[in-house]
């Protein structure tokens, strides 16, 4: 069955990769699974059509077949889950890959969202240069824990698996802000997701649809 997500037709990063629908592109280009691309505008997005596969009326639903699924992290574990080279064979292995998942998207990515709100839509707010020290301090802190976990290792735990595509998912939205480069260990470590074969597939594909 033809896999489809769907996707802005004009991405808010100008297809710098951060849209959430990268990730799902990338678990597809490294599990070997081709799919197919819905765009949809903004306004489309808040639609009965868009909201019957997401709620929420964000991106990227994915559908295959009768099944329509919503949220990046459920996506990528289901595609990890039926397909080989996501998750390692080995149940404990695959079992901590599966935790780093969720450590991505439930500990790392919330304060690096609050710093991209923090910097993007409340910069105007007469509070903002003091909130804005405080919440680059808490995604300090979740950098530096991390950092500590990675130490000189290649990949989160062993090969290279779900986990680390979330992760260095997350951790891409901090290039711009500058504090990323402050532990080169994580540079270095989301530089190695970037220069996989897949990832510069997804990204490609997604440059391609906002530079047409």
């Amino acid at each position: 069955m033809t896999v489809t997500i769907t996707a802005f037709e004009r991405s808010p990063d100008g297809g710098k990769g951060l849209a959430r629908d990268t990730r799902v592109r990338w678990a597809l280009e490294e599990v070997g699974q081709p799919y197919e691309i819905r765009l949809v505008s903004f306004s489309a997005m808040k639609e009965p059509a868009h909201l019957a596969l997401h709620p929420f009326g964000q991106i990227p639903p994915l559908e295959e077949g009768d099944l329509a699924l919503f949220e990046t992290g459920a996506i990528v574990f289901y595609l990890a889950e039926r397909h080989t080279g996501l998750l390692p064979d080995d149940a404990n292995a695959r079992a901590r890959a599966i935790t780093w998942m969720f450590a991505a998207l439930n500990t790392v990515e919330p304060p690096i969202l609050h710093l991209v709100t923090a910097r993007i839509l409340e910069s105007d707010k007469p509070w903002s240069k003091d909130r804005l020290p405080l919440v680059m301090d808490r995604v300090r802190d979740r950098l530096r824990q991390l950092s500590a976990r990675l130490g000189d290792a290649e990949w989160l735990d062993g090969a290279f698996s779900a986990g680390d595509l979330m992760m260095v998912s997350v951790l891409l939205r901090l290039r711009l802000s500058g504090i990323l480069d402050e532990y080169p260990d994580l540079a270095a470590y989301v530089a190695r997701g970037e220069a996989r074969p897949a990832y510069k597939r997804a990204f490609e594909a997604q440059l391609a649809v906002n530079a047409g």
